[in-house]
């Protein structure tokens, strides 16, 4: 007779650390961390997952926890998990590992999840230079639906989904991640003009055994030291997936990942409930405990048959991602648009960054005039389920982005109208996101033609 129901391969014990799991979490990208699961294709699977901080974020309404937030641990993976084919025989480098999301949720008894923005000495957000302060708000759920005390007058159904996911890189892989990285790390001030208009936040995240944690291989034993400083940090996104912050990655969505090591060796989590295209704040889903019930399958040869490198070998590959048919349903949007010009009114060329960054100012800006704090919006437009595009990217000199708000998660009416801008929202706004002092040097940006 066949099997039936979900077989739990990461169990998540929330009263102890990460380190103290049944299976060790990791907060790295490394060949040589050694799987704490096998599956088999085709077989239903559980996987569990602190939120990205190992509880470090509390539910306290304070934001001390945030200001002092240490980015050297995040963040904490479930995994690796080695798959098996039918006979056995484990995933091979330049397969297509197949990952289906069946089902997932928050941890039961553990509904609450936060968003948050780091301060700007700390790691910051894409706004860090005009929000330099520590933020938190707290949000609760109501089945599908969230909503915080600290944004209040806002309801809204969340679109749940993994922020990372990915494959184990080979060790040629990870060379040439950390050589890309450290190039970037040292010269990249001199040479990216970005980085005078997004001036905050690192250009990279190098290897360091500081925070590292690398699973079944405990610190201190013989190797964990090499390892440590050579594992990729967890935090951007690349050829194996990783922290792709996709947030329709929902029930029913399918993951085509490359599989650069034997037993593909893939790690999840860093959970959200919710999240808005882009995750401004950075620290910026609804993030939460929470598990996933899997499937997957084995393309053998996948890699050479649907994936084209871009880049010097073949290992310059992104993975391919299936949305399910979940997400919620809303109808009427109100759309800001950005150009490439910066808040100095300097010209930028076809810069898709610098016109997404205005979209985002100007939203922040007009739903302020509604009785919202800047930083309540700025939380917000990271968290909900907005839509962020690039619109247009071929008109020189103007990058043209856009941001889709949808309106039916307010208790209010937030079209422009003929006639004066309301005064004041129906509920009263007296509540506003956890903050601290911003104790920096950093200089921020001010806009002077925008609301106060």
């Amino acid at each position: 007779m066949a099997q039936y129901g979900v077989k739990v391969v990461v169990p998540i014990d929330l009263t102890k650390k990460p380190w103290e799991q049944k299976h060790p979490l990791h907060n790295r990208w490394h060949p040589d961390i050694p799987p704490v699961a096998e599956v088999e294709v085709g077989e239903l699977f559980r996987v569990e997952m602190v939120d990205f901080s190992g509880g470090r974020i509390t539910q306290d309404y304070s934001a001390e926890d945030i200001k002092h937030a240490d980015p050297s641990i995040v963040h904490y993976l479930s995994g690796p998990i080695r798959v098996l084919d039918k006979d056995g025989i484990p995933a091979k480098p330049g397969d297509l590992l197949v990952v289906e999301i069946c089902n997932l949720g928050p941890l039961p008894g553990d509904e609450w999840g936060f968003t948050a923005s780091f301060d700007r000495e700390n790691g910051g957000g894409f706004l860090t230079d005009h929000f330099p302060s520590a933020t938190k708000a707290i949000w609760y759920f109501e089945g599908i639906f969230a909503y915080s005390p600290h944004i209040p007058g806002v309801r809204f159904p969340g679109l749940t989904h993994p922020g990372i996911i990915g494959t184990a890189p080979s060790m040629e892989l990870l060379n040439i991640w950390n050589e890309r990285e450290r190039e970037l790390e040292k010269n990249g001030h001199q040479t990216l003009k970005l980085c005078e208009v997004l001036h905050s936040r690192p250009l990279a995240n190098l290897p360091t055994t500081k925070g590292c944690l690398l699973g079944k291989i405990p610190v201190g034993t013989a190797g964990w030291e090499t390892i440590a400083k050579e594992a990729a940090r967890t935090i951007p996104g690349r050829e194996n997936g990783g922290n792709c912050d996709i947030k329709n990655l929902s029930r029913g969505s399918k993951i085509y990942l490359p599989v650069f090591v034997e037993g593909a060796n893939f790690s999840t989590g860093d959970m959200h409930f919710s999240q808005g295209d882009g995750e401004i704040a950075f620290c910026g889903a609804i993030e939460m405990s929470g598990f996933l019930e899997l499937k997957c399958e084995i393309i053998r040869g996948g890699m050479k048959e649907y994936l084209t490198p871009m880049g010097p070998t073949p290992l310059h590959v992104n993975p391919i991602f299936e949305i399910g048919p979940v997400e919620p349903r809303f109808s009427e949007w109100l759309v800001f648009e950005g150009i490439s010009v910066d808040e100095s009114g300097r010209q930028h060329y076809l810069d898709a960054s610098v016109a997404y960054k205005r979209a985002v100012l100007n939203a922040i800006d007009y739903l302020s005039k509604f009785g919202y704090s800047k930083e309540q919006v700025y939380l917000l437009l990271s968290c909900c389920p907005c839509e962020g595009r690039i619109s247009g990217i071929v008109d020189s000199p103007n990058a043209l982005a856009t941001l889709a708000i949808p309106t039916a998660i307010f208790d209010q009416d937030i079209r422009p109208k003929i006639g004066k801008v309301p005064v004041g929202p129906r509920l009263v706004r007296k509540p506003d996101v956890l903050r601290c002092t911003y104790d920096g040097n950093l200089p921020t940006t001010k806009n002077p033609a925008a609301s106060m």
